[in-house]
């Protein structure tokens, strides 16, 4: 379900990023193709030099349909930003890229704690938080970076998964697992 970011997945990402439901919410902002192969380039170095992690979605079918990164990686901590093609809308992918990106996260790279930030006007986003049980909200825990992050003109709510918690939850899954084999 995930991939490390390759240059020719972007025919296919390009039209599915440039789609109204999508474009607004995005750091990967690009009006050509040639600007896209431009960010894309730029992004994978820029994940060699450990600024960033980031990886493309790909459907059953290995189809790349949308992705997820960490940036502004620093201090173990950063800002984690998903986005997925309207076509694949509702359909899960998004919670899943999310827990196996997380995964590596915290338990492959040294991370410890990631931050969403997601756009107030943003309904899918934030009824998306909802349904994550060990995201918290971090305003007032993080207001520096609460107010850093809304000194434009888009206000954000800010949210944060710790790895203790990430990792409780997998524990969590795993014991409800072996409870339903054992029944």
């Amino acid at each position: 379900m995930l991939k490390k970011r390759d240059l020719h997945d972007a025919p296919i990402l390009f039209p599915l990023l440039n789609d109204l439901a999508v474009k607004p919410y995005v750091r990967e902002k690009a009006e050509t193709i040639e600007e896209y192969y431009f960010f894309l380039n730029k992004m994978m170095i820029q994940e060699e030099n450990g600024e960033l992690i980031s990886r493309t979605i790909v459907d059953e079918w290995d189809a790349p349909i949308g992705a997820i990164t960490l940036y502004d990686t620093q201090d173990q901590m950063g800002f984690l930003a998903t986005w997925i093609g309207k076509p694949y809308f509702g359909k899960g992918y998004n919670q899943y890229a999310k827990d196996l990106f997380l995964r590596e996260l915290f338990l492959e790279k040294d991370i410890e704690i990631v931050f969403l930030k997601v756009n107030k006007v943003n309904e899918r986003s934030l009824n998306a938080m909802k349904k994550i049980e060990y995201a918290v909200h971090a305003s007032e825990h993080y207001p520096a970076i609460h107010e850093q992050i809304n000194r434009g003109s888009k206000k954000y709510e800010l949210f944060a998964i710790y790895k203790d918690a990430f990792i409780f939850h997998l524990h969590e899954q795993e014991q409800d697992t072996y409870g339903e084999l054992e029944a």
